[in-house]
């Protein structure tokens, strides 16, 4: 068998006790091997079932005992027909031995193989673990799992045991339960067997590996820590992200009975001249162009390999950090573990070391990274120590990429914590999201998490493998409706919904929805008849779900950049909205305090009073929301001056009376001013406005008389 080839023999249990999961094990062992004939199609699997009636197995029939094991089909290449034969396994009538079917599962393995180590010999068991083991003839029953594990060692097997629990399961003999987890432990411990432990259908799904990916280094070579101390490391990836499978192109000229046909599509592209479109431009003479600002500039293959960076290959530390500087939102993409080199017990011993510092001190490492020769750009990331709490375990690194400051998107939002107590949660509100978030726990006390990382599938990837077998059996088939297990993944358990309706509802009531009155004008409507004008104002009262899809369908794409004459609450609005630049908060800032000082000093009688009033109350809360209180109360004491100044006084009682004043201290954390303080602000103006000078006041009623006022 080739080293990158895979022998695995499935061992299930049929008894009893297992006929109200098999469904679930027959879809996920369908799975594996729909898997293997996409991407591992040489690989060979065999099947045992154990708790059949029958006794179906060579060691029967060569030294007696095995009973109740039968052998479905001995070791050979996957093929559809085995997928047909997973879909609709037997059901058993007695209690199964799965000591007797791992030890058949070995022999079917030894007599395929021999003593080659070559390739990947597995054992995959599925079984509940609460029937009874039979009592060996000579010694116990823990010496016969050392036998065993120490013959699956030496045979280079491996074996991964999924015990699927659910609740009824546990209310059966718990004796026998612990025996055989104990046994179990034992081949966890003496052999290369992993076990896991599962509740639900979905675990089930993820726990068993239906596809084997062979580790493979992405670096080998010296974690250079300073020009004297180099320690040998092996870096491989810990997770990362499986792709859609590539769907190519294929044709279908090819006679439908001519087996050796590939289907392949050949595509050639031709490059041809603007001024001779008969004319092919060869590869010679054609040159790469970027856009710079109005013009492309042409660089060459040539030029462009010159100016590339080319970085030696290495692992160099920079430098220590707390761990608390380097936040989770920071990570890029895979995750790699560095590992001191097999084999190599002071690098092994030096890493540990050093993670265990580390960790005590909680510290994590800066490096700088060139994985292989060549490479085009440089890595710098973060070493997180992972300390490892088993014996055979050696400590290692987890690495995660850090982003450059070209690759860190600001979003400026203002904090929860400063904003005003009447924009933040009361008690009873905070108590009701509580519930809420206790009721989701998805590992609560005591219990199995749900949908845990290591055993819970990708279910857009499973959904396509099963239709991918449907379709390969039935051309015209359909795409059938979405699994139950996997809809569990992509949807809330609706149980549990229901279970708790009454928290989901509390919380519904402790934070009131309403609509949001304000619609876009749509462009088109823009354009036909002016922003603002009565007739627009009675087509939006007429038809608002009409304007509401008019508005999803044409609604200007052009960002507001300054805030107008026409619109100006909210053109600010929008300009504050825009996180794409923080310039923008103080421009709007800026524009609506001369936008408020144009309409105060250009009014007539007041007639643009309401309108200002309007402004200078929207830039009020977007100066509170943006925490910029001193730029609001700076200006509104200098507007208040400059009434004053211009006889705008009436303008000052209109805001007095409207109950507007300075940004407190309790509105805003950044503000000085108290609350008294902002009370009496206005009330001054007032004062002077009571006091003015008759004269004044015969000089403003003959102006007005001049200009037509009454």
């Amino acid at each position: 068998m080739a080293r990158n080839k895979e022998a695995l023999v499935l061992v299930l249990d049929v008894g009893p006790s297992m006929h109200s999961v098999l469904p679930e094990i027959e879809k996920v062992c369908s799975l594996m091997i729909q898997k293997k004939l996409v991407f591992s199609r040489y690989d060979e699997v065999g099947f045992v079932l154990f708790g059949t009636a029958d006794t179906k197995n060579e060691l029967t029939e060569e030294v007696g005992g095995y009973e109740h094991v039968t052998v479905l089909r001995n070791v050979k290449v996957v093929d559809e027909d085995l997928v047909d034969a997973l879909q609709s396994l037997p059901r058993g009538s007695v209690p199964g031995d799965f000591l007797d079917a791992i030890v058949v599962g070995m022999d079917m393995l030894i007599k395929k193989f021999g003593q080659t180590n070559k390739g990947k010999k597995r054992l995959c068991l599925i079984t509940n673990a609460v029937s009874p083991i039979k009592d060996p003839f000579e010694g116990t029953k823990e010496d016969q799992v050392n036998t065993i594990a120490t013959q699956m060692a030496a045979q280079s097997m491996k074996m991964d045991c999924v015990i699927v629990r659910m609740k009824q399961d546990w209310e059966t003999n718990r004796r026998v339960m612990e025996e055989n987890d104990f046994l179990m432990s034992v081949f966890s411990n003496k052999s290369s067997s992993k076990v896991v432990y599962v509740e639900s259908p979905t675990s089930l799904l993820g726990a068993l590996r239906t596809r084997n990916i062979l580790p493979v280094t992405i670096y080998r070579g010296d974690f250079e820590i300073s020009a004297q101390l180099k320690i040998k490391v092996w870096v491989y990836k810990k997770t990362s992200e499986e792709k859609f499978p590539i769907l190519k192109k294929y044709s279908d000229k090819a006679h439908p009975t001519d087996k050796f046909a590939t289907h392949e599509i050949k595509v050639d592209y031709e490059y041809q001249s603007i001024e001779d479109p008969n004319k092919v431009v060869p590869p010679d003479q054609r040159i790469k162009g970027f856009q710079y600002g109005p013009q492309v500039v042409p660089i060459s293959s040539a030029e462009l390999e010159a100016v590339k960076f080319k970085p030696e290959k290495g692992v160099k530390l920079l430098g220590f950090t707390d761990a608390t500087n380097i936040m989770r939102h920071y990570y890029l993409k895979d995750v790699n573990i560095f590992i001191g080199e097999p084999g190599n017990k002071k690098a092994i011993l030096a890493l540990s070391a050093l993670a265990r510092t580390m960790k005590e001190i909680n510290k994590v490492a800066i490096v700088r990274c060139v994985w292989r020769q060549g490479q085009g750009n440089v890595v710098v990331g973060v070493l997180t120590p992972n300390v490892s709490d088993k014996d055979n375990t050696p400590d290692s690194f987890y690495f995660n990429v850090l982003p450059f400051a070209e690759d860190v998107r600001e979003f400026q939002f203002p904090s929860f914590s400063n904003l005003p107590s009447s924009m933040q949660p009361n008690e009873k509100q905070q108590e009701a999201a509580d519930k809420l978030v206790q009721m989701l726990d998805l590992a609560p006390p005591g219990k199995q998490e749900v949908l845990p990382p290591d055993f819970t599938p990708n279910p857009v990837l499973e959904r396509y493998y099963r239709y991918l077998d449907l379709k390969s059996k039935h051309p015209d088939a359909a795409v059938p409706p979405l699994d139950e297990t996997l809809r569990k993944i992509t949807e809330p358990d609706v149980e549990l919904l229901f279970r708790n309706k009454s928290i989901i509802e509390e919380f519904r009531r402790s934070f009131e929805l309403k609509d949001n009155p304000k619609m876009k004008k749509s462009a088109r409507r823009m354009k036909e008849r002016p922003s603002g004008s009565d007739e627009e104002r009675d087509e939006f009262d007429k038809d608002a779900d009409a304007k509401a899809i008019d508005s999803m369908e044409y609604s200007s794409k052009t960002k507001v950049e300054k805030v107008g004459d026409v619109n100006p609450v909210e053109d600010f609005e929008e300009m504050l909205s825009r996180r794409d630049d923080p310039k923008w908060i103080n421009k709007a800032i800026h524009d609506m305090k001369n936008r408020i000082f144009d309409l105060v000093e250009n009014s007539y009688e007041g007639d643009t009073f309401h309108k200002a009033l309007e402004c200078l109350v929207a830039l009020r809360k977007g100066c509170i929301l943006e925490q910029e209180p001193k730029q609001f109360n700076d200006f509104l004491c200098h507007l208040s001056k400059f009434c004053q100044e211009k006889d705008l006084r009436s303008f000052c009682q209109y805001l007095t009376s409207n109950d507007i004043t300075l940004i407190t201290k309790a509105e805003a954390p950044d503000s000085e001013i108290p609350e008294h303080e902002a009370r009496s602000f206005m009330v001054k103006p007032e004062l002077d406005s009571q006091n003015m000078k008759p004269e004044a006041k015969v000089e403003n009623d003959i102006m007005s008389i001049y200009l037509g006022g009454k």
